[in-house]
């Protein structure tokens, strides 16, 4: 099996072709693509018009894109994978597929599991400038602080996401990663979002002092739908949709058993007291991910078997998520 995916890796990167059929892998791809840095007008693009950048390691990106947490590539998609280069190993951090003509991410994808789930490290330092750079991987994202314009810079992948080393949390602040969001909206109503995604995360993989766990291995989607908001913020010399709502698709496993969940809120001021109070307006807002890909036009986890993909999406339990 590690000769089949290294051939595949070599494969993808000799071709730079996108995965347009998912086969249900899961690989981490390390495999190396020699080649200088590819930014994402260069020749370098796949069958669905998907196109590709090097990590930090100087893989190419495209040989990222079978892991279990990524959606399926769409046309004007550029993949850029994030490593964390000072943990042993060089584990993927987070992906994004970004839409160049937008400003914006179609979505944000990571995992939680044994190594990046560990909390090593603190915020970064607000003192840092700039305090959101432009990513260094593809110079077609959006320049370092840029201002939203009234709106906070939104993390998809959040700074508590990764505390598991200095620069994955860096990383997360990284321009592609920002979304214009309302300050209310992310201080408080998305935070709460995010902190039960982390709890559950962190509950994964060996648990000190704990005889189970929620999973071993906990994979996470998130985004603003971009492609029909009406509302804009002038960022540099171009304009940035603002989302009209944000989603969030989690995939669990345990002893080889899957199980999945949406998330889709409208991007709002909310009765804060709600979110505050119990877990109750988190499960209001639960979908299937049948019903999340109808809403968002994104097809989640299409790198599950094809039978086990059909099961779990189709299913919205909040209770065996914990709400």
């Amino acid at each position: 099996m590690k000769i089949l995916n290294y051939l595949l890796a070599l494969a993808l990167a000799a071709t730079t072709a996108a995965l347009t059929s998912c086969d249900g892998g899961d690989d981490d791809g390390n495999g190396q693509y020699d080649a200088e840095h590819a930014d994402y007008n260069n020749e370098n693009k796949g069958h669905e018009g998907a196109s590709y950048v090097l990590t930090e390691t100087g893989a190419n990106s495209a040989s990222f894109a079978n892991r279990m947490e990524m959606p399926r590539l769409q046309q004007g998609d550029v993949l850029i994978v994030h490593q964390a280069t000072d943990i042993k190993g060089k584990p993927v951090n987070y992906s994004v597929a970004y839409l160049p003509t937008l400003h914006h991410s179609r979505w944000v994808a990571f995992r939680f599991d044994n190594t990046m789930k560990a909390r090593s490290v603190s915020r970064k330092d607000y003192g840092i400038k700039p305090q959101y750079p432009q990513d260094p991987l593809c110079n077609a994202t959006t320049k370092g602080d840029a201002s939203f314009n009234g709106y906070d810079h939104g993390h998809l992948c959040a700074s508590a996401d990764r505390l598991c080393s200095r620069v994955a949390n860096d990383q997360t602040f990284y321009m592609s990663n920002m979304s214009p969001q309302l300050a209310s909206f992310n201080q408080d109503y998305w935070t709460k979002y995010e902190s039960f995604v982390q709890n559950l995360g962190r509950n994964c993989g060996t648990v000190s002092g704990a005889n189970t766990s929620f999973a071993d291995t906990l994979y996470v989607v998130k985004g603003g739908t971009v492609l029909n908001a009406t509302e804009t913020t002038k960022v540099e010399d171009y304009r940035m949709p603002v989302p009209d709502h944000y989603y969030m698709a989690l995939l669990s496993v345990k002893n080889g058993k899957y199980a999945a969940i949406g998330f889709w809120m409208e991007h709002r001021q909310y009765d804060l007291s709600l979110i505050k109070s119990d877990n109750a307006e988190i499960a209001a807002h639960a979908v299937s991910i049948d019903q999340l890909e109808h809403l968002t036009g994104i097809d989640f986890f299409c790198n599950l078997p094809g039978a086990v993909e059909k099961a779990v999406e189709s299913l919205c339990i909040p209770s065996a998520w914990g709400l």
